[in-house]
């Protein structure tokens, strides 16, 4: 096929590709919000994009889905440019995401959030898609300190401090999006941020109090480091990684 992208398709296309074993789906979950001084508020959403489109790739006979653009994000209201929905409004876009795939034919779904406010929704979802969708797979990635432990430990064969790495706006980010939009990177605004640790606690006085009580400009971690090639090299590693976490749930053929 020359795409795998379902609003690149038509619904006959669509329905002979699930007719021919295209039957998993990958969704991106995004958000549209601030990224600090020097990136775009798309940037969790782009990066989900190419993720789900890489992982689908990888999987196989998976076709990807229209990315969410919008998630979870009051904590970054304080912010200009955010735009949050409450997590009641994204676990129903989900579902709907769910009962309208499920619909088409498809087997097995697959929820990618790249922004951390998602990840519980998205977990929550796919606890309860058993329920409503019975013959459904509906699987995911949603463990966020993991997940940003990967990424450290990614930025860190570059000899950069996880501190500077980052979860938002820092040295990993940054190197992504260098790698997919370089256009839309302001490197001549490039600031450090929140530099401390970012464990449970830090996380709970992010989601609690607004990204504002650990840091002014947006920025957990530090950009200066940030590099196109380092991109490229996490956006592989990190869907190999997905690729591997989501082999640990067996396919709809192999349930009993």
């Amino acid at each position: 096929m020359r795409t795998i992208r379902m609003d690149e398709m038509t619904w006959p296309e669509i329905g002979d590709a699930i007719a021919r074993g295209f039957t998993t789906v990958v969704v991106g979950v995004g958000s549209t919000e601030q990224h600090g001084p020097h990136l775009p508020t798309m940037t969790d959403t782009r990066i989900a994009d190419e993720l789900a489109h890489r992982v689908a790739r990888r999987l196989g006979r998976a076709l990807q889905a229209r990315t969410i653009p919008v998630g979870v994000s009051e904590h970054h209201l304080a912010f200009g440019g955010t735009i949050s929905l409450g997590r009641e409004t994204l676990r129903a876009i989900l579902r709907d995401y769910v009962d309208s795939l499920a619909a088409c034919g498809f087997e097995r779904i697959v929820l990618l959030p790249s922004h951390g406010g998602n990840f519980a929704t998205v977990q929550e979802v796919i606890d309860e898609a058993p329920a409503a969708h019975p013959d459904l797979v509906v699987t995911g990635y949603a463990d966020l300190l993991g997940f940003s432990t990967f990424l450290a430990q990614a930025s860190g064969r570059f000899g950069i401090a996880a501190d500077a790495a980052g979860a938002h706006a820092g040295e990993n980010e940054t190197s992504i999006m260098l790698a997919l939009e370089p256009e839309l990177v302001r490197r001549d605004r490039f600031a450090a941020g929140y530099l401390g640790p970012l464990g449970e606690d830090q996380v709970k006085v992010i989601l609690e109090r607004g990204m504002t009580a650990l840091t002014a400009n947006g920025v957990l971690g530090d950009p200066a480091g940030a590099s196109a090639k380092q991109g490229e090299i996490y956006l592989e590693l990190c869907a190999e990684h997905l690729v591997s976490e989501l082999g640990r749930v067996s396919p709809p053929a192999a349930r009993g």
